[in-house]
């Protein structure tokens, strides 16, 4: 799915030298001769500047890996199905860390590429792509995978657990094990087949395929066939207890407790039910569940939060209890985040500002306190108003800031609006925008089409401008 921003991108580089010979003649001939520039090392979100590349949009991923919980290191093969959006002398990947590249090549041939900064792997194929052309890319590698650990975001990326691991990617850590186009506008279908010793399980997105078991050896096949944003992509290795259900609504709910966890007999069962519960209520207020099975991880894992990996969330046992309010919030991601992405960073509150709404939702129907009263409450308790809610800045994109007053913008404009045109804007919005990615202005005409009316001074007042608004 091209975005704008990789557009931008490309349109920074119509002006770059053209490659030796190809326009020596001038004339028409020429004029139709290929315009081959690099593709951009970047995105362009200013945010995170060098995630994501331009000149290309991948199609799938398809991830074959093998684990050592003795060493702690992978031995990884990583295919990119893509198709050239410019015509390429070259492009860039996002990989990060010490694993070390062994093959890499373009189209079955081996491919020209140089490590450059944190992240970059530049590849040069052995001839050009041209604008239109799909393009397979194969990168071998191998290595132990390096979590990052941001002063001001977390930790994320491939983080390393007792028995195994769990890739928590949001927003920079997919490509701590996988070479990748690392942003969101990029969203892609993924395979992932990963092998490990017999008796540890392996989680993903998506739905399991056959589990084979050779020479004590077992390998764990998921497939994920909706669009994925990568900073969504999961995989959970380790010791796992599974509980296998069906929702109501027949969808398929897989559920998994890190054997590491204290938990009471029966807590598998609770927390597959739950989830379960918690789809099926959300369905009837934001629409059909957009992807094809549901279900989450609770894992030891010690980063602090909870993560809305698509169609099936990650909940760390070191958080908070995981009740149904958080459950809410998570699934409610799968609606707003996952199949609506944010294109630029800047608007996450889209993503947080409705899963935190959805905490508030579940607390009237389940606890009987009225959303308005969350709403007084989160107002009284603020006490910092600085900053905008549509552009938070790099480092406050996991605050309150987009959180709770993303969620209080919501009810305002609940009041303002009206609850019959505010519940259809929470089920028209998601299904207008369904595995796409949106904004804050898409957002803002919409619900303007929506309800007929000028609504730009009460959202320039929620959400671009510091300061308490008035009630």
């Amino acid at each position: 799915m091209r975005g704008t921003h990789r557009g931008r991108g490309h349109l920074l580089f119509v002006a770059c030298a053209l490659s030796a010979g190809l326009l020596a003649e001038t004339g028409p001939a020429a004029e139709a001769a290929p315009r081959y520039c690099p593709g951009a090392p970047g995105a362009g979100d200013p945010y995170f500047p060098e995630m994501g590349n331009g000149g290309y949009d991948v199609g799938h991923y398809d991830i074959r890996l093998t684990f050592s919980p003795e060493t702690k290191a992978i031995a990884a093969t990583t295919t990119i199905f893509a198709t050239a959006t410019q015509d390429l002398t070259r492009f860039d990947l996002d990989f990060q860390g010490p694993l070390t590249i062994s093959r890499l090549s373009v189209n079955g041939r081996d491919a020209a590429f140089t490590r450059s900064g944190a992240q970059e792997l530049v590849i040069t194929p052995p001839h050009g792509l041209r604008e239109g052309g799909a393009f397979v890319v194969s990168v071998t590698y191998a290595g132990v995978p390096q979590e990052i650990d941001d002063p001001a975001l977390g930790r994320s990326g491939w983080v390393a657990t007792q028995d195994g691991a769990v890739a928590l990617n949001q927003p920079i850590g997919a490509a701590t094990y996988y070479p990748v186009n690392d942003t969101p506008d990029d969203k892609a279908t993924y395979s992932q087949t990963v092998t490990v010793p017999a008796g540890l399980t392996v989680l993903a997105n998506g739905e399991p395929g056959p589990t084979t078991t050779r020479d004590h050896q077992s390998t764990f096949r998921w497939s994920e066939n909706r669009p994925m944003a990568s900073e969504l992509s999961l995989l959970a290795i380790g010791h796992y207890d599974l509980t296998r259900s069906v929702t109501p609504g027949g969808l398929a709910d897989i559920s998994a407790i890190g054997r590491a966890i204290d938990t009471d007999p029966g807590q598998g069962q609770v927390f597959n039910q739950t989830t379960a519960q918690v789809v099926q209520w959300e369905s009837s207020m934001y629409g059909p569940y957009p992807f094809d099975s549901t279900g989450g991880i609770l894992a030891d894992l010690g980063v602090g939060y909870a993560l809305e990996t698509q169609g099936r969330p990650v909940y760390d046992q070191s958080t908070s209890e995981v009740d149904g309010e958080l459950l809410a919030h998570e699934l409610g991601h799968q609606w707003f985040g996952d199949s609506l992405t944010p294109e630029r960073w800047s608007d996450i509150w889209l993503n947080e500002g409705f899963a935190t709404y959805s905490e508030w939702l579940y607390q009237e129907k389940f606890h009987h306190i009225p959303v308005q009263q969350s709403f007084a409450k989160a107002y009284a308790d603020e006490k910092d108003w600085s900053g905008e809610v549509a552009d938070p800045g790099r480092d406050h994109i996991f605050d309150d800031l987009v959180y709770n007053r993303g969620a209080m913008a919501l009810q305002a404009l609940r009041v303002k609006i009206g609850d019959r045109a505010f519940f259809a804007l929470l089920e028209q919005w998601p299904a207008a925008h369904r595995y796409g990615t949106v904004s804050t202005r898409q957002f803002i005409r919409f619900v303007e089409r929506l309800t007929g009316r000028d609504l730009d001074s009460f959202f320039r007042t929620w959400l671009y401008q510091p300061g308490q608004p008035a009630l």
